[in-house]
């Protein structure tokens, strides 16, 4: 391996691209967009797509930007999607090409993703190696949590105004090569709920406890309390987190104060294991509450579902990948506790998600310190566009 070099795409037929995919990998970089915000970094990416040739529609779902293109008499068609937008953190790689804009970040790779997908429409449109219709899906507001770019694009008539056969999409992954490729049939990212709880006690002196029901202790109560949820209650076989993330009560050390908020995040790969944790929660924060003579207020929000990919597009990207990169390149990505909303993309067509090394050295997400791996450029680009060819092969 490599195989049928000379019919598709290879990584070496993007070493010519590879400053020019590094100059807009590092654009982007400096001018990142928030959820929502992705106005300028739309308009980058639509102008690129329509000066190859490609049909481009702006403003899908907000600032999702959906480019086809369509070769030969074939009648299949795939979807490629990349996220664009950036985090609110403050970025401090110390990088030539660090963000322009305080407070404001490409913390998770998103202008990686966006770059290479822009680096196989610029292939793809030059070769036309394909028989059918390629659909570039730039989606916004990946980040949101909730009401989020993939639910908005889709809400917008995604799927009924670009037919799409199988779509598919890629993160990339901190801790690995870069360049290698991690694929997984199934369950590959977490489902992801946040809880808001609020504890309802009375408020008092600091020095005269006895006349208080006081919410901070019982909020450090439930705190001990919920992490036995995941130990004595879920399937040693499966996998489940609850986190508290946030604890918030009282402003002054000689004041009890009336209430205490703690926030989580819970995440799950079984959709039984998700209804189980909320009733746990659910229980224990009352049991604990009233128990201690307070009353509890509990605002449960699910979040992004697991993001589970089809057995046989996963096989395909697979197949695809060790003939692009090699055997030695390729592994089994175990479930990861992240969660992602190109799951929603699978609820309504087969697909696959997969991984991108990042580099052995590189920061986590979401760090201050975190940046995309540029040398994953050229491959993430050569995968997406030999994976176009060989769906829409002619």
């Amino acid at each position: 391996m490599p195989t049928q070099d000379n019919l598709y795409a290879r990584v070496a037929d993007f070493d010519a691209m590879e400053a020019e995919l590094k100059a807009t990998r590092q654009h982007l970089h400096a001018h990142p967009e928030l959820s929502f915000e992705e106005a300028e970094t739309a308009r980058y990416v639509a102008d690129k797509l329509e000066g190859w040739g490609f049909d481009v529609t702006r403003n899908v779902g907000g600032h999702g930007v959906v480019a086809t293109l369509k070769n030969g008499t074939g009648t299949k068609s795939i979807g490629i999607r990349a996220d664009m937008d950036a985090l609110p953190i403050a970025e401090e790689t110390g990088a030539a090409y660090a963000s322009t804009v305080p407070g404001k970040m490409h913390a998770c790779g998103h202008d990686g993703h966006t770059t290479m997908l822009l680096g196989a429409a610029e292939y793809l449109a030059r070769t036309k190696r394909f028989n059918g219709t390629v659909t570039l899906i730039f989606q916004p507001a990946e980040e949101a949590g909730k009401d989020s770019g993939a639910q908005k694009m889709i809400a917008d008539g995604l799927f009924e105004r670009f037919p799409i056969d199988a779509i598919f999409g890629l993160h990339n992954h901190p801790g690995m090569p870069a360049g290698a490729i991690l694929t997984r049939p199934g369950a590959i990212m977490a489902g992801g709920n946040t809880v808001k709880i609020t504890i309802n006690g009375k408020g008092g002196h600091a020095s005269r406890p006895h006349l208080t029901v006081d919410p901070v202790l019982i909020a450090c109560n439930l705190v001990v309390t919920l992490q036995s949820i995941v130990s004595r209650n879920v399937d040693p076989t499966q996998t489940a987190v609850v986190t508290v993330s946030t604890i918030h009560a009282g402003k002054a050390s000689n004041v009890i104060p009336n209430t205490a908020e703690i926030s989580m995040s819970v995440r799950y790969f079984d959709p039984a294991v998700a209804e189980l944790l909320e009733e746990r929660i659910r229980k224990l924060t009352h049991s604990v509450a009233e128990g201690h003579g307070a009353t509890a207020e509990i605002e449960y929000e699910y979040g992004y579902p697991v993001v589970l990919n089809s057995e046989a597009e996963t096989a395909f990207a697979n197949e695809v990948a060790r003939e692009l990169v090699g055997d030695e390149n390729v592994s089994t990505c175990p479930p990861l506790p992240g969660s992602e909303d190109f799951a929603y993309f699978l609820h309504h067509r087969p697909g696959s998600f997969l991984r991108l090394g990042n580099g052995k050295d590189s920061a986590i997400l979401h760090s201050s310190k975190y940046d995309f791996n540029d040398g994953s450029l050229t491959t993430g680009s050569a995968m997406w566009a030999r994976l176009t060819e060989r769906y829409l092969d002619a």
